[in-house]
């Protein structure tokens, strides 16, 4: 039976007057407060929606977990949340928890811009996107054979989670989506069949 998979991107770790910074695996940073808001807000949401998840996998750092259980919370019944490691982002390297600005100013926009439009890591920067990848295959092969056929919730970071679509080989709508990049406290769709194959039906919904 087909599985539903909701792939959701932390809340805001920065409210507005903050100075935002690339956080990456090294940065383990709560949720804002807005960020806070925006998981209240997925949760709220998934439950008017009628979304009972069966299962639910987060990475291991607080704004991924405190994300999780914001949504979860919403929920009648709520599965047990479980700890998926590989969720947790990619290493930033040199730019790990640097301004925007100042990232640019080492890679460039253009490195920037392939990142967010092909998942092309600039230099520099400290992870395999071929493991991502083959990670993000391995849970959809063991989510596609659970007996369970209810909705998963996913809950990861930026960085991880264009990796869902390229594991997949799939795209956004290019005339809805100019690149890979889920928002902060926004979520993608996927449909899983029994054989591991997905399609994704959204991407970058925030409610």
């Amino acid at each position: 039976m087909a599985r539903t998979l909701y792939i959701v991107r932390h809340g805001n770790t920065f409210d507005k007057g903050d100075t935002v910074t690339r956080v990456g695996a090294r940065t383990d940073l709560a949720l804002s407060a807005s960020g806070e808001a925006q998981a209240a807000a997925l949760g709220t949401h998934f439950a008017e929606k009628g979304i009972a998840f069966a299962q639910a996998i987060a990475g291991p750092l607080k704004r991924t977990r405190q994300t999780a259980d914001a949504i979860l919370a919403a929920q009648a019944n709520p599965p047990e949340l479980e700890i998926g490691n590989f969720l947790r982002e990619i290493d930033y390297g040199p730019d790990e928890n640097q301004p925007e600005d100042a990232v640019i100013a080492r890679i460039g926009q253009d490195a920037l811009d392939a990142w967010e439009r092909d998942a092309v890591p600039p230099p520099g920067w400290r992870f395999d996107p071929a493991a991502i990848e083959g990670q993000w295959q391995s849970l959809f092969a063991k989510l596609a054979k659970s007996a369970g056929a209810g909705p998963v919730l996913i809950v990861t970071s930026n960085g991880i989670a264009r990796f869902a679509l390229t594991a997949a080989g799939l795209k956004p709508d290019s005339s809805q989506h100019e690149n890979l990049k889920l928002k902060t406290g926004a979520y993608g769709v996927f449909h899983l069949d029994d054989a591991g194959d997905l399609s994704l039906s959204d991407w970058n919904i925030r409610p």
